[in-house]
């Protein structure tokens, strides 16, 4: 040892640029080591575990369901659907694919693949493009999971640290688990799991050969590679390319290869994430309104709607068929509401024909929020509103306050062609007074007038021109306050704006407060606002919010229990709609109103038992005209068909007979109108001379 130290001395005495060059060589290393040691140092001291992943709590949607908690409506969550599964329950072809497309040499690295990047730099070089990565699985984990897409020095350099601190703490194993488990695979699919069951409706662990390569190949690109996407074809071609590296790296034989290349690969559709998707998004603007995004997308709240699902999946079907069947009738579009009277509680809603239509109709037309086309899916026009008006269906509010002050249902109405503005002549054939204003002598639906009719006809069989009669008796602020209360929301404007013709729909309504309204009918009187979710809770089971509406009384009993009588008084309505229309049930008595608009814009149906409301508006989002059909063609019959239904799964108690109670003496036979006998000075009241000339008319034509 002594001889060979003397040796090297020697050695550095006749060569002492040698000396130099080595002693320089030495620093240098040094050097690097420090700065590197340094550089380690300095961008790991805020670096964050790398096991942070792991210990991620799960991110949870708001899951929305039916009453039962059985049928899954909606989620909300954030850019992440993710089911997570250990790395025993992916199939072994999947497990290789992803290897051999994105680092075919994991097990054989510590975290970098030099050969990997050399190999990488040089296709990029070849094909003029920097389409082939370097990365490793280990550092795409990273990457994706503790840092930002930043393409910087001091980025990569932190994904370089903390890849070799992760391959330092963890097995390969776990590395894997975790990156199959984060990896986005396109339509918010994150994970194997989840990518599995949306292309395919399958768990990971069963996925074939040629399923499993063609799910590894989306992960270089998702979304341009989507298999419902224009590039389906690159896709297939990088699943064959995957198929052949999984042969040359000893996975498959090349006769398994041949033939998982040759296997079609059938994907499933991508399950359309809505149920009863009108009513779903409704809850969900609700949610939004209330909670914040975060809340919603992530702490896994479980929303129980009062949603019926058998009855929502029978309401959807029948509107479906009402509104082809409508389409010979120019009436493309049709609604459905569905309430139980009793709590609120909203058991179906439908918003439009089709939700999951592909366009609006006509083609090219201007869709939502203008309503410019005659169906547009996504608009729920139950709830919206806008141009769709009542017809004969307002009719019941203003008999109700009728009843109230006094009038019976037997009293005589005279149903003749009759002036209502006081400043145009009696003869209703005038159509401007002396003041501009428009003269107003409306018609009947059959464009029939009957003479002498008491007030149940008149509502029974939906007879306007009494009917116009019967709103001036109870008083149009009246008719008005008692509709608000009953839960007509569009009611905004002062009395007199609408006019008489108030009585016959002169107003846009929502279907839902129609429905709503009728509740109270079917109540005999107690008003409960719609309810549409019953409770709330956490992921732990705690309630945080639930329904506790009560009823309020808004109208009188016995009121109430007249306009069931009425409504459900088959023999009165049959001299217009016939015996066995759809408004009749044989087995059960059901209160039912129609409504028809001007110009036969708007038809609906509206009806009841004790313990379900139902609503139908048929026609066109844009409030065009359809083919001069009323609500007893385009309505009733999708409402009779959904009612068929829900008096199984609701039956109702038989309408409570109102008692008898003194209303306003009857007129005697002298041909007078009402106003005489009620008027301690007829002649005073504006309206008696047109009433009264009209009814000498008729009298004199006869």
């Amino acid at each position: 040892m002594v001889r060979r130290k003397k040796h090297y001395r020697k050695v550095f005495r006749k060569h002492p640029k040698l000396t130099r060059v080595l002693k320089v060589s030495l620093g240098v290393f040094l050097f690097l080591v420090l700065i590197i040691a340094f550089l380690f140092l300095y961008y790991s001291k805020d670096l964050p575990r790398p096991e942070i992943f792991s210990e991620r709590p799960f991110v949870l949607p708001t899951k929305i369901y039916d009453r039962e908690g059985e049928t899954l409506l909606y989620q909300i969550y954030g850019e992440e659907k993710r089911t997570m599964v250990s790395l025993d329950q992916v199939s072994d072809y999947l497990k290789q694919a992803v290897l051999v497309a994105e680092d075919v040499n994991f097990y054989h690295h510590f975290g970098l693949d030099f050969k990997g990047i050399f190999r990488a730099i040089l296709k990029n070089l070849k094909s003029g493009k920097p389409i082939y990565g370097g990365s490793t699985i280990s550092q795409q984990l990273i990457r994706s999971s503790s840092l930002t897409l930043e393409k910087t020095l001091q980025r990569k350099i932190r994904e370089i640290i903390l890849t070799i601190e992760l391959e330092r703490r963890w097995p390969k194993d776990q590395i894997l688990e975790w990156y199959l488990n984060q990896v986005p695979f396109g339509a918010n699919a994150y994970g194997v799991e989840e990518a599995a069951q949306t292309y395919f409706k399958k768990p990971a662990a069963d996925l074939t050969l040629e399923e499993s390569a063609l799910l590894a190949s989306l992960i270089r690109a998702p979304s341009y590679l989507s298999p419902y996407g224009e590039h389906q074809q690159e896709l297939l071609a990088r699943k064959d390319y995957i198929i052949e590296r999984m042969n040359k790296a000893g996975y498959i034989s090349q006769e398994e290869a041949k033939i998982a290349k040759a296997e079609p690969v059938e994907f499933s559709m991508i399950p359309n994430p809505i149920k009863a998707p009108h009513f779903a998004i409704y809850i969900r603007n609700y949610l939004e309104e209330k909670y914040s995004d975060y809340f919603l997308q992530e702490k896994g709240l479980k929303v129980y709607t009062t949603l019926d699902w058998e009855l929502q999946e029978w309401a959807e079907k029948v509107v479906k068929e009402g509104v082809e069947r409508n389409k010979d009738y120019n009436a493309h579009n049709a609604t459905l509401v569905a309430i139980n009277p009793k709590n609120g509680e909203v058991l179906a809603m439908v918003g439009s024909a089709n939700w999951y239509a592909t366009s609006s109709y006509p083609e090219g037309c201007s869709a939502s929020p203008d309503l410019n086309c005659q169906f547009d899916p996504k608009v729920n026009v139950a709830m919206y509103g806008q141009g769709q008006q009542p017809g004969s269906a307002f009719k019941p509010f203003a008999y109700s306050i009728a009843f109230k002050k006094g009038f019976g249902p037997e009293n005589i109405l005279w149903d003749v062609k009759t002036e209502f503005n006081p400043d145009c002549t009696s003869t209703a054939l005038q159509k401007k007074d002396q003041f501009g204003l428009d003269c107003y002598h409306p018609k009947n639906y059959d464009e029939k007038f009957r003479g002498q009719v008491t007030f149940r006809e008149a509502l029974a069989q939906s007879i306007n021109l009494p009917s116009v009669k019967v709103l001036y008796l109870a008083g149009l602020k009246d008719t008005i306050d008692l509709a608000k209360k009953m839960g007509i929301t569009t009611l905004d404007k002062p009395a007199h704006w609408y006019g008489l013709p108030l009585v016959l729909g002169g107003v846009e309504v929502k279907l839902l407060d129609m429905v709503s309204a009728y509740s109270v009918f079917a109540t005999e009187g107690l008003k409960t606002s719609p309810v549409f979710i019953l409770r709330i809770e956490d992921s732990e089971g705690n309630i945080i919010e639930e329904n506790k509406k009560t009823q309020k009384r808004v109208l009188g009993t016995q009121i109430a229990r007249l306009i069931n009588d009425i409504l459900s008084d088959n023999k009165a309505r049959a001299p217009l709609f016939g015996w066995h229309s759809s408004l009749y049930f044989p087995d059960q008595p059901v209160a039912v109103k129609t409504g028809t608009t001007q110009d036969y814009r708007d038809a609906w149906t509206v009806g009841y038992t004790s313990s379900i409301v139902a609503g139908v508006w048929a026609g066109n989002n844009d409030n065009s005209s359809t083919g001069e059909k009323p609500g007893l063609v385009l309505a009733a019959p999708i409402w009779h068909q959904f009612m068929e239904k829900a008096l199984e799964l609701y039956p109702g108690q038989d309408f409570t007979e109102p008692e008898l109670t003194e209303a306003k003496e009857l007129p005697p036979e002298e041909p007078h109108s009402i106003l005489d006998y009620i008027r301690e000075k007829p002649e005073l009241d504006p309206q008696y001379q047109n009433w009264e000339e009209a009814i000498k008319f008729w009298l004199e034509t006869q």
